[in-house]
């Protein structure tokens, strides 16, 4: 489990109107008409308010044929405005004049598809090593943007124009550097942007869009791809190469980069995805061998984001984090000779290997360290050390404030050598992830007296400082956050989307969440909560990259049960060991997941005791959106008297609510499969009186499940579904009341007892 325990908030809603209900079940049986729906992902979709009711169609299925009634429309690359018209006639002065053209682009994987797209886009109108080249800092030595050095070198190969790609918004002083040398620059990026534009020819960013345009949210490679939409929609004639082609690389740059997957966005990474998958097959329309041997080496099929985030995406990374160097990711990406390909695919398996030990290595050494801080008075976690590795402390900064729940800055130290001079102060350079609500460059921004250098996002950014200010900045930094949070510390918090049971997992769930497919920022994959389960045949085994070698980490599998099961199913926790499962009955919070090799799983994500934690999750949890039973007033839960409800929950005894999803999910499953559970078993398996029972046995009725019973008190019920015209509240809402009372007096002798 974690190393701090997360605070569960359940997403409650009201039932989704019957127009959402329509709209999402027509989207669905336009791809596939065998689809049969249960509600879930109309569910979820209602509850995270994604699109309005007209947009469902277009966020289901965007790539339906041009003109199709649910088609959605991509926004022109002229939205752009001035600065797209002008980098458009600055590119087309430099083809008529032949002038050299350098692609600057950045070593992760946004940065790395951006420059692989321009590569091959531009390559259509300018020789590839004579007139077009790219450059790529070198994570380990330089920063993100543009440099005076790198600026040096690219004027060295005759360079006139520079085309940056996810990066140089805020290079002010290096952009005017290259006026000087004689270059020009045409900026396309995504960061955050200065307060004064650099004097480039054009700037090119979607962040000058209000919140909610559909291009708000571009990455850097998508921005490099509507710079070639407008530039090739420009010439009068366009060169014979489709751009659809570079999709598959827009959309690994895009899941990779983890912005969010709203309007252009998710269309373009749901067309990248349907062409990516392509590159497995023996016939490809645009054959990638780089791509289709790192498919092949992650044991992936292309047709899931994650796996391009849990796949694709690391092992580009992990090239720069280990090698610094990261330019031959870009001949990964479009080289065609297959030999070569997988040689370079090898090496990003091998660097990606290497990543993970160094990762977790580095996590134990930072929350040592954190061990060590009063957490109560640390709002920012601010720490240093020359001997860590600059290219993993962004991910391992981004674990620890995970678990922290505070905004996290990771540094390494320059070795008293690196100097240039005695008085050339030494430097700390490092990343920075911050926690949602926390804007990490407006408080770098507050604090740029004391920085040599800083950007990025709101929540992921780097920066430099001399060592002998780091005190200082450890202290207004913690001072900035507590003024920005409040007085509260923020708590670790996990959103649950469902509350479903085990007989709910498998291939109608999965395929029904499939359809709100692609998931990232700002529309994660579901998070299931299972209650009252338990864990068995549990395992774990150290796990071995390509060659074969153990590269440190643990998973461990398990069977998931609870009463609605007859039979375990699989499930994976990574990083953690078997022991660390509780035992006995829990609560689980899991994702449901597909793969070829695995079949139907779930992955856990958090856990803990079934008995004494209700309190960690809010009480208005939503039942699960089974629109046929009783999810049918999953949004209209009765309100409890508080102080009964508070007793209750107080007590070693599940919630009155939980007590009802437990006895509507085994009622689900009696129904289904036609089986018969006796009076005295519901009784001691919900811990609940005779009289509670029979009310809750007519809540279950007013919902749709039918008990049928034999006579005797001790006699059989069997479970029979229907459709009620209009359910009835009322006698759930008895149910409930009797439950907190019961639980109130049971209490309450347990305290005279004492």
């Amino acid at each position: 489990m974690d190393d701090s325990p997360r605070l569960w908030h359940c997403a409650a809603s009201t039932p989704p109107p019957e127009s959402w209900l329509w709209a999402v079940a027509t989207a669905a049986t336009a791809q596939d008409p065998s689809a049969t729906l249960a509600g879930w992902a109309a569910q979820v979709l209602w509850q995270r308010q994604l699109v309005p009711l007209e947009g469902v169609a277009g966020f289901l299925n965007p790539l339906e044929d041009d003109g199709g009634p649910m088609a959605y429309i991509p926004t022109p690359p002229g939205a752009f405005g001035l600065p797209m018209a002008r980098a458009i006639d600055r590119l087309k002065r430099a083809m008529a004049q032949q002038e050299t053209v350098t692609i600057w682009g950045d070593f992760d994987a946004d940065g790395v598809t951006a420059t692989a797209v321009l590569w091959e886009g531009l390559g259509q109108l300018f020789d590839q090593g004579t007139t077009l080249h790219y450059y790529i800092p070198n994570r380990l030595r330089e920063s993100h943007g543009l440099s005076k050095a790198g600026l040096d070198q690219v004027r060295d190969w005759g360079t006139g124009l520079i085309v940056t790609c996810d990066t140089g918004s805020t290079n002010l002083e290096e952009v005017a550097y290259a006026q000087r040398l004689g270059m020009e620059v045409i900026i396309t990026d995504h960061h955050t942007l200065p307060e004064t534009d650099p004097a480039a020819v054009a700037l090119i960013n979607p962040r000058r869009f209000p919140t909610g345009h559909p291009l708000a949210t571009l990455s850097g490679v998508a921005v490099a791809y509507k710079l070639l939409e407008g530039l090739y929609e420009s010439l009068d004639v366009p060169p014979h190469f489709a751009l659809e082609h570079l999709l598959d690389l827009v959309a690994i740059g895009l899941i990779a980069d983890l912005v969010d997957l709203t309007g252009d966005c998710r269309y373009l990474a749901q067309r990248g995805l349907k062409q990516l998958q392509t590159h497995l097959t023996d016939h490809p329309p645009h054959p990638r061998p780089g791509v289709k041997e790192l498919l092949t080496l992650c044991k992936k099929t292309g047709d899931r984001p994650t796996d391009i985030s849990f796949g694709l995406g690391p092992r580009i990374n992990a090239v720069s984090r280990i090698h610094g160097d990261a330019r031959f990711c870009v001949e990964l990406l479009t080289s065609q000779d297959a030999a070569r390909c997988r040689k370079l695919a090898y090496e990003a398996e091998l660097a990606n290997t290497r990543r993970k030990g160094l990762q977790r290595d580095l996590y134990r050494q930072v929350m040592d360290r954190v061990a060590a801080l009063d957490l109560a008075t640390t709002h920012c976690v601010i720490l240093a050390d020359e001997q860590w590795p600059t290219g993993i402390l962004g991910l391992v900064a981004g674990q620890v404030s995970q678990t922290l729940g505070r905004p996290t800055l990771l540094l390494t130290i320059d070795p008293p050598s690196s100097a240039e001079s005695p008085e050339t102060p030494r430097l700390a350079r490092g990343s920075a992830r911050s926690v949602p609500g926390l804007d990490l460059y407006n408080l770098f921004q507050s604090q740029a007296d004391l920085l040599t250098s800083f950007g990025g996002h709101p929540l992921a950014a780097g920066l430099t400082l001399p060592v002998e200010r780091l005190a200082m900045f450890t202290t207004a930094m913690n001072r900035a956050v507590r003024e920005a949070l409040g007085s509260g510390i923020p708590q670790p918090s996990l959103t649950i989307d469902l509350t479903v049971t085990v007989a709910d997992l498998g291939q109608d769930l999965f395929r029904e969440l499939k359809l709100l497919e692609p998931y990232g920022m700002g529309h994660p994959v579901p998070r299931l909560l299972i209650r009252n389960a338990w864990f068995a045949n549990a395992f774990h085994r150290n796990l071995r990259d390509a060659t074969n070698q153990g590269v440190g980490f643990i998973k461990t599998e398990f069977d998931l049960g609870d009463d609605t099961a007859t039979a375990g199913f699989p499930g994976e926790w990574w990083g953690h060991y078997k022991e660390e499962l509780p035992e006995g009955r829990c609560d689980v919070v899991v994702e449901l997941d597909h793969s070829q090799r695995q079949g139907y799983h779930v992955k856990l994500v958090d856990v803990r005791s079934a008995v004494g934690d209700t309190e960690t999750v809010q009480p208005d949890v939503a039942l699960t959106p089974d629109f046929g039973d009783f999810g049918l007033i999953s949004g209209h839960l009765p309100r409890l008297n508080a102080s009964l409800t508070a007793h209750a929950e107080s007590i070693n005894a599940a919630s009155p609510i939980t007590v009802w999803q437990t006895l509507a999910g085994m009622a689900k499953y009696l129904a289904r499969t036609q089986t018969a559970v006796s009076r005295d078993y519901l009784r001691e398996r919900l811990r609940i009186s005779e009289v509670s029972l029979d009310l809750g046995l007519l809540a279950l009725a007013a919902v749709g499940l039918t008990p049928h019973c034999t006579t005797d008190v001790s006699g059989w019920i069997q479970i029979i579904s229907d459709q009620p015209a209009s359910p009835d509240p009322q006698p759930l809402k008895h149910f409930l009341e009797a439950l907190a009372e019961e639980q109130f007096r049971q209490r309450y002798a347990l305290g005279r007892s004492d």
